[in-house]
């Protein structure tokens, strides 16, 4: 029998050209693909031979197809039988995709795997939305922070540092605890006149972006109607959009649909 192998494989953040080359070819030669709820739909009909198998094993915001342990067993069953699996992650599978998580079961196993690397959510954003995560001048440092962990008692989010250790803050999976991380941020000393933005689906023809202040981040949400999946930026880096949308014209038809 072929010996089987998992590939944990970064899809980008939604556009599905922004997926890398050695990530295409895996999932051209995929006979199992394991796939998230991020995934575009266009890289799973990339698959050949048409007859791969397609499992689904989205997480949304608490709705979990599958929990962690059983995709780490539905991973070593298939390539333990000789399959050349792709485990296909939203964004990059080291950045809040549980990669890692993923990795040490496969070894634990002794299942030879690869991990190939995906543009994640917040560079593809900043491509997108004209926002950079650092800037000259502006800012020089950038952290990217899971907003999930709010609630989180035994590792909770250290907003207390991050109001003055970076200069941009790219907050994922935040949208429940918008309320909760803009009372923390202004509780810790952040300006409340904090240019701050927020992306919804980001990269891809569903996006939308909004922009004001830390003080107006809920009232933002609301008013739009924003929801997962989106990101929160907090960073005078904000202004740089603001910036290319005044000077750029061809800056603003691209972005004509959207909410700023």
């Amino acid at each position: 029998m072929m010996a089987g192998r998992v590939s944990i494989v970064g899809a980008g953040p939604g556009d599905p050209e922004l997926i890398t080359v050695k990530a295409l070819r895996r999932i051209h030669s995929a006979d199992v693909l394991v796939y998230d709820r991020l995934v575009n739909e266009e890289l799973l009909q990339q698959a050949a031979p048409q007859e791969a198998v397609r499992i689904y094993c989205g997480k949304a915001p608490g709705q979990h197809a599958m929990l962690q342990e059983e995709i780490n067993k539905l991973l070593i069953q298939w390539a333990g039988a000789g399959k050349q699996v792709v485990r296909l992650k939203g964004g990059d599978p080291l950045v809040f995709g549980r990669g890692g998580e993923e990795a040490l079961a496969l070894a634990e196993a002794g299942i030879a795997y690869e991990i190939i690397p995906g543009i994640t959510s917040a560079s593809g954003m900043a491509a997108s939305t004209g926002i950079p995560l650092t800037h000259r001048g502006m800012a020089g440092s950038c952290a990217m922070v899971a907003g999930s962990r709010c609630n989180d008692s035994e590792s909770p989010v250290r907003w207390d540092l991050l109001a003055h250790a970076v200069d941009t803050l790219v907050i994922y999976m935040g949208m429940r605890q918008i309320g909760t991380i803009r009372a923390q941020l202004l509780l810790h000393g952040k300006r409340a006149d904090m240019p701050a933005a927020i992306v919804e689906w980001s990269t891809t023809n569903r996006e939308r972006v909004v922009t004001g202040t830390l003080d107006q981040l809920e009232k933002l949400a609301l008013a739009a109607k924003i929801k997962n999946p989106a990101l929160i930026v907090i960073g005078e880096v904000v202004q740089v959009r603001e910036e290319l949308l005044a000077r750029c014209e061809d800056f603003r038809i691209q972005h004509a649909v959207q909410i700023s």
